[in-house]
């Protein structure tokens, strides 16, 4: 399966924000974006003024790398949140909250969203009492998430809970004691903190 495999924090600094995707070290003095707060590459330090297809195919690459999607999934996740009622552009985010990984990370069972994908794809977790081993599965409500149990003693699993400190969103609830949760309802726009003008990439698909 395709994935990126090159530095995380190129795709930081290419957004000019950070995208958490390397847990602690965003919130340390070791952030790339903090040391070097421009753009990689032989140009990256030259200030350019995009236009308003630029602007719009930033944020959609933004979002994308926030939740660690390829281009032709972020695509049919566009046409899934379209084909719903609702708002498009809220619909696409919630979509992407919902992805497996995403949840993991929500619970703080993970300390960045690549970290999730990784121990999903170990198959450390269960939905419903099966395990699931694909990142992209998508939950619904009344879902049960848990730990499986031969993963608890894990040192991975113990060192994530023991650095954990994230406050869990309000549509999900986690017992940190048991390891196990349940989806409660779907994400609301409010719920959801990630710095996305979820609009500007709706525009750009529709064009």
């Amino acid at each position: 399966m395709a994935r990126y495999t090159d530095a995380s924090c190129r795709l930081c600094r290419r957004e000019g924000e950070k995208l958490f995707l390397k847990g602690e070290r965003c919130y340390t003095n070791k952030c790339a974006v903090q040391r070097r707060a421009y753009a990689p590459g032989q140009h990256g330090q030259q200030k350019k003024k995009l236009s308003e297809y630029g602007v719009q195919l930033r944020e959609k690459q933004k979002a994308r790398r926030f939740y660690g999607v390829l281009e032709s999934q972020f695509r049919k996740y566009f046409e899934i949140a379209s084909s719903k009622k609702g708002i498009t552009g809220e619909n696409l985010l919630q979509v992407l909250e919902t992805r497996m990984d995403n949840v993991i990370y929500r619970m703080g069972l993970a300390g960045s969203r690549p970290e999730a994908r990784q121990l999903v794809r170990h198959g450390h977790f269960t939905v419903n009492g099966q395990k699931v081993n694909i990142p992209s599965y998508i939950v619904k409500v009344g879902d049960a998430i848990s730990v499986r149990d031969k993963s608890k003693s894990s040192p991975k699993i113990k060192a994530v809970r023991e650095a954990a400190g994230r406050v869990v969103p309000k549509w999900l609830e986690f017992d940190a004691e048991n390891l196990n949760g349940k989806v409660v309802a779907l994400p609301a726009r409010e719920d959801i903190d990630i710095p996305i003008r979820e609009h500007l990439i709706v525009e750009l698909y529709s064009k």
